[in-house]
This record gives structure tokens, C-alpha cells and sequence, in this order.
């Protein structure tokens, strides 16, 4: 039967004292999806620093409140538009090994608030940051569409990723988007919330 093998020095690697690093680079992201990282312990490393993020945020003067985190589970779109939200949902795809797709997608807004004589030099990264086909953090985009894309980059216009960017965020709202509502870092933030408004 076909499949992967993998020293038993890289298993160790990967059950090691690294539980709550991020892996770097494809192959060691395929390997980690390869024997499931334990997502329970992921999870518990990664509620500390969310939590930190929020208090941060009001040292700001932006606090977050129960009622903005129970409008993120009305749409991706609600989430997306605030900026705790992009920063919570980040971390959760960073836990799947997905945070390319809301880094794309972040990417190519800002892209399309870029100045004309910009948008060259702007195009060209995103497009070798996760389009071409050898990406570091190549999104999960048809051969069709990428070929498309990369000729949109070449003579590019505030357009040039749109097709790609929608593909993404149907990807994220189909697919990423429903796991992150019943997760345990999306549900321990609400209660969290809750629990200090009650007070």
C-alpha cells in the first residue's frame, strides 16, 4: 500500500518539547499533519496568548466584548471585519496549519487599497508568497486558476487576486470557519467574556 515514511528521528522531532511551536516550511507542515499533532495541547498553549492579546487590545483603548464575539459566529464576513476577530481566527488556522488562507486574504485587501504606481512591486510578493507553485505558504487554489493569477500578476490591476481571494474565503467559510465556532479557543473567549460581564 502507498504511503509516507519518516525516520523515527523526525517522529521524535515531532512529539518533542516543541508542542507549541509553529512548524516552518511545507515538508515539515506535511509531517506534522502527517501524525496529528495533539490539538487539545495545541489549544492549551495557545489560550494564554489569546487571552494576553485581548488585554493588550484594551490597553488600547479597544476592548472586546461578548456581544462582538457572539456577532463573529453570524458570518466569516462579521469575523473578518473586526480585528480581535482576524487575530483569534489566525491563531486558530495557525493551530491547523491553515493560517496561509486568512493571510492571503488579508494580504489582498490590503493590495486593493494600494496606490497604482505600488501595485507592481505588491503583486509580485503575494504572488510568490502564496501563489506560484512552489510558495512557502502556497494557498490551496486550482492549476487553472493559479496559471490565471500569475498572468493577472504580471500586468497587474486592483483586480488581479479577486478570483483567487474569493476561492480562499469560500474555502475558510465552507470549511475552517464552522471548526473555529465549536473550537475550544472560540468557546473559552466567550465564556471568558461572559463570565466578566456578569460579574
Amino acid at each position: 500500500m502507498p504511503g509516507f515514511f519518516f525516520s523515527h528521528n523526525n517522529m521524535t522531532e515531532l512529539n518533542g518539547k516543541e508542542d507549541c511551536k509553529l512548524a516552518k516550511g511545507k515538508v515539515h507542515k506535511k509531517k506534522q499533519k502527517a501524525f496529528g499533532a495533539d490539538l487539545k495541547s495545541y489549544l492549551k498553549c495557545m489560550v494564554p496568548h489569546i487571552e494576553s492579546g485581548i488585554k493588550t487590545s484594551s490597553s488600547r483603548n479597544v476592548t472586546l466584548s461578548a456581544e462582538e464575539v457572539i456577532q463573529w459566529s453570524q458570518s466569516l464576513e462579521k469575523l473578518l471585519a473586526s480585528q480581535s476577530g482576524q487575530g483569534v481566527f489566525r491563531e486558530f488556522l495557525k493551530s491547523e496549519f491553515s493560517e496561509e488562507n486568512i493571510e492571503f486574504w488579508l494580504a489582498c485587501e490590503d493590495y486593493k487599497k494600494t496606490k497604482s504606481d505600488h501595485l507592481h512591486g505588491k503583486a509580485e510578493r503575494i504572488y510568490e508568497e502564496f501563489v506560484q507553485s512552489d510558495a512557502i505558504k502556497q494557498i490551496n487554489i486550482d492549476y487553472q486558476m493559479r496559471e490565471a493569477t500569475a498572468k493577472k500578476a504580471q500586468d497587474p490591476t486592483h483586480t488581479s487576486f479577486d478570483e483567487a481571494q474569493k476561492t480562499v474565503y469560500i474555502l475558510m467559510e465552507r470549511d475552517s470557519y464552522p471548526r473555529f465556532l465549536k473550537s475550544k479557543s472560540y468557546l473559552n473567549l466567550l465564556n471568558q467574556l461572559q463570565t466578566n460581564t456578569s460579574k
